[in-house]
């Protein structure tokens, strides 16, 4: 008993020393040599640079993923004005009441702290302030002896010559100990509380004020019961001070402490990896993602996988289609689950697109006057340009509209609508579209293109979707927030009327068993032997792109698109909201009206055993101007318009004009056309006569 008392004196002398010494180096006396000491330390120097956790955040800048330092800490970055004011009442008043007035050091506390410790016989507060235990924590050595005691002091003195208060709270917010490898105020809420600091209760505050005087010891996982007390030491103190109320004080200590500590948040990890990747300068990195809508989508993929079997994953790309920014990006269902293969990025995987590309051809038989939706188009057995395709459940459903046709993703109308557009013309529009369609080696492209015959990625097929709920125009799609917008090509995928026109059919397609919304344009796909299935649809603001499947490319029985993909699409649009943002209105050359209404050459479409259009002969042929011709009419220079003339021969009148897949003419007798075009550019001419012979031309106007 004498021994620990006489160890407790000599701690206490040696506060005691340190308090007289620091007064002394205050003096008048010793002012010119502290001066000297403050003026040479640079303990922000010495410390060397603060490294923090490589970051990855949202769009307003919630944390999705982070990395450990170089020295395997948790360390995130975080200004003062991001923490809950109480955290900040409750830290000054226990440990540094004169925060704000002092130069680093305070001297009555200093002194106090020597006057307990002597009257007491050991130490019975500290002395040392909140710039002090920063200066420690920046060199991260001991300060028990004298001499380091004093270097401390100096430190501190140096930091607060040098840096606002503000300044030094932030490094005590980045640097303080909370546990195992946390470091710094935000690490601890998020692997304490699983949240970040801006909404704090009492308890938390308290917690976190007491953890980093003894962080191993106060671990609330390991050592509940001391965290507890600690914790409530801190709660009695901020009564007594006025920071709380006795009954705020009460009711906090009734809280638990943390029984386990949280992970660090890994939300939308494909892109997290690889925008580190891209830049592994940077710092942090912001994405254009929505962290919420990203969480509930990755629990969402993880679910509907889980139903399919256990090596089954999926993907789900959301994108806003007017800026082209992706919201959410889910790559797999499960980062870390093997089985299903989570660490591949199912968004980029190439795949057989199976039916979902189709809207494209009926879009383009659109725009080149070769169909309307309300024509009429046969689903019999045929063989066109030597391929025979069958659908899906291989019947037939006989004479029906194109807009049926496209609608229950009929196979032999959608063949017989891209031979008559022309596979070159599709590959083409794919690519204005963003999309690098992949075959195989050697292979040409053939009619089988249109039945996913092509390799394409989820992130592609989202792109050729938001250009279409776009009325044709192409956008990019980005997920960096700070990269400018990527340029696309001047190329439309299609007329604006044409793509009105898909999006019109899409929005009516059947809804699957059991979803709930509508205002949905989509289009499912599923890929030949059961390896892919495929959703992807578009309100008036938003796109999405869902995949199914398993990575490896592995058969999954029974899976298509319409059963497995589209309940998964519908629930993704739940999970954005339940309004939904309409579709466009009409543009300008849409021709609504029932089959019997329509001009008559487009009352049937023009597909497999129709004369090809500019075909010479004694058929109907574009006399002028030929084909590729560059015309001049001055658009553009500030002069009068001048129309285009376009002469036929042959042909039975009357006739009906297109420009751009529009009707501009009905019902003339007149074999020619003066029509004047909206601006310079590319321009395709067609006419159909009174036999439903056509002809078209495509010219570049100037």
């Amino acid at each position: 008993m004498a021994r620990l008392r006489r160890k407790g004196w000599r701690k206490a002398g040696q506060t005691t020393l340190i308090g007289l010494a620091v007064l002394v180096a205050l003096s008048a006396a010793g002012y010119a040599v502290l001066d000297r000491a403050v003026r040479e330390a640079d303990p922000l120097a010495e410390a060397g640079r603060i490294s923090h956790s490589r970051m990855v955040v949202d769009r307003e800048g919630h944390l999705l993923r982070a990395f450990q330092t170089a020295d395997d800490r948790w360390r995130l970055p975080l200004a003062v004005d991001e923490v809950d004011p109480l955290f900040f009442r409750m830290l000054l008043a226990y440990e540094d009441r004169r925060f704000d007035s002092h130069s680093g050091v305070d001297p009555r506390a200093l002194l106090r702290a020597s006057l307990q410790a002597a009257k007491a016989g050991g130490i019975v507060s500290g002395g040392s302030t909140l710039t002090m235990q920063v200066a420690r924590l920046l060199k991260e050595r001991p300060t028990r002896s004298f001499g380091a005691k004093a270097g401390q002091i100096v430190d501190a003195l140096a930091l607060e010559r040098r840096l606002s208060k503000q300044e030094v709270l932030g490094l005590y917010l980045m640097r303080a100990p909370y546990g195992g490898n946390i470091e710094g105020l935000r690490a601890a809420t998020l692997a304490w509380f699983g949240k970040e600091p801006g909404r704090l209760t009492p308890a938390e505050a308290a917690l976190l004020v007491a953890l980093p005087q003894a962080p191993e010891a106060r671990r609330p996982d390991r050592f509940p019961q001391v965290a507890t007390r600690a914790r409530d030491r801190v709660l009695d103190r901020m009564a007594l001070a006025g920071v709380l109320s006795r009954e705020e004080a009460e009711a906090a200590k009734r809280d638990g402490v943390p029984k386990y500590r949280r992970d660090v948040p890994i939300l939308a990890p494909h892109s997290a990896r690889q925008a580190l990747l891209n830049d592994p300068a940077a710092d942090v990195i912001r994405l254009t993602l929505q962290a919420s809508l990203q969480s509930a989508l990755e629990g969402l993929a993880h679910d509907h996988a889980a139903r399919l079997g256990g090596k089954v994953s999926a993907a789900i790309l959301v994108a806003d289609h007017a800026s082209g920014e992706i919201l959410a990006h889910v790559g797999s269902a499960g980062l870390l689950e093997e089985a299903r293969q989570g660490h591949v990025d199912m968004s980029e995987a190439v795949r057989s697109p199976g039916s979902a590309l189709k809207p494209l051809i009926y879009g383009l038989a659109f725009e080149d006057g070769i169909a309307h939706p309300e024509s009429l188009i046969d689903d019999r057995p045929s063989t066109i340009a030597g391929y025979s395709p069958v659908n899906f459940d291989r019947s037939f459903q006989g004479t029906v509209t194109v807009r049926e046709a496209l609608q229950l993703s009929l196979n032999v109308p959608a063949v017989k609508l891209l031979d008559a557009v022309g596979a070159p013309k599709f590959m083409s529009r794919l690519r204005a579209a963003g999309v690098r369609p992949r075959l195989s080696e050697a292979a040409r492209p053939g009619l089988a293109i249109g039945l996913g015959g092509l390799g394409v990625s989820l992130r592609e097929l989202v792109r050729l979707y938001a250009g279409l709920a776009r009325g044709g125009e192409p956008v990019a799609l980005r997920e960096i927030a700070e990269d400018p917008a990527a340029d696309t090509a001047d190329r439309r995928i299609m007329q604006a009327h044409a793509a009105w026109y898909v999006g019109d059919i899409l929005s009516g397609t059947p809804a699957p068993h059991h979803a709930i919304g509508t205002g949905i344009a989509y289009k499912t796909g599923t890929s030949y032997g059961y390896r892919d299935a495929w959703a992807v649809g578009f309100d008036g603001r938003h796109v999405i792109g869902v995949w199914l499947g398993r990575a490896d490319g592995t058969p999954v029985p029974g899976i298509s698109g319409f059963d497995s993909a589209a309940p998964l699409l519908f629930e993704a649009f739940q999970r954005i909201g339940p309004q939904r943002v309409p579709l466009s209105n009409p543009p300008a050359g849409v021709l609504e009206g029932a089959s019997a209404s329509l001009p008559p050459p487009l009352r049937l479409a023009r597909v497999a055993g129709s004369p090809a259009p500019g075909n010479a002969g004694d058929g109907l042929e574009i006399a002028y101007p030929p084909q590729g011709a560059l015309v001049e009419l001055g658009l553009g220079q500030g002069a009068g318009s001048v129309p285009l003339v376009v002469k036929i021969r042959r042909g039975k009148p009357p006739f009906v004009w297109f420009a751009n897949g529009v009707p501009v003419e009905n019902g003339t007798l007149r074999r020619s056309l003066a029509w004047l075009p909206d601006g310079p550019g590319a321009s395709t001419i067609s006419v159909v006569d009174a036999d439903g012979e056509a002809a078209s031309v495509s010219v570049t106007l100037r």
